[in-house]
């Protein structure tokens, strides 16, 4: 399959890469995660006050500045190949603007998600993983090959979401069981809510885009 160009797609990839070395070169792996890393506490109690630490990025921008911070090079690595052989696809279904749409709003689903599980947790997310799934939710809903029909009163497209998102969550639910019998570690919640969030916003986002052509 011959995979179509992507200057979003690109453009995503370049800034993380560059953000990554400039952190790995100066040393502030610690630094830039304590300030620009999500913590779950923050987003679930905004009086917290860590004034003590130093300039923070505000809590309700942490889940977009997270997904730009990695902890190491296999992390950025694995999630910037998956973000380059399904972004561009997605890319051309819904152009840049759209998919800048959806990558956001991934990365805030992945966040709140992952709050929501562990909201008191002291433990900063980061990675662009959240996001990403937002892309692989759409991905999977645009290039499934498969027929699905409806179950009773339930449309064929929402039986898509439903074995997708149930499948989605199985996978991750075995990676956190192959990492050492545990979900810590691996922002498991984080995933499914951006995939979810993909396979949610997929539709309205293509319909919007081919309404307004």
């Amino acid at each position: 399959m011959h995979m179509p160009p992507g200057k979003l797609t690109n453009g995503l990839i370049i800034a993380n890469v560059v953000i990554y070395l400039v952190i790995w070169i100066f040393g502030w792996e610690q630094d830039a995660l304590l300030r620009g890393g999500m913590f779950p506490i923050r987003l679930s109690d905004p009086s917290l006050d860590l004034s003590v630490h130093g300039w923070l990025v505000p809590a309700w921008l942490t889940p977009l500045s997270s997904a730009f911070l990695h902890s190491g090079l296999l992390h950025i690595s694995f999630n910037m190949l998956m973000l380059l052989f399904c972004g561009r696809f997605v890319e051309q279904a819904l152009g840049p603007g759209l998919m800048a749409i959806l990558y956001v709003a991934g990365a805030y689903a992945a966040a709140f998600a992952q709050s929501a599980a562990d909201s008191s947790s002291m433990v900063p997310m980061v990675g662009a993983s959240g996001a990403i799934s937002a892309i692989l939710g759409a991905y999977a809903l645009l290039f499934a090959r498969n027929r699905v029909d409806a179950v009773g009163p339930i449309p064929g497209h929402v039986v898509r979401i439903i074995w997708l998102t149930l499948a989605w969550i199985g996978i991750q639910l075995m990676i956190g069981v192959a990492s050492s019998g545990s979900l810590q570690g691996i922002a498991i919640f984080a995933h499914i809510g951006g995939f979810v969030a993909g396979l949610l916003l997929t539709r309205p986002l293509l319909e919007w885009r081919f309404r307004s052509a």
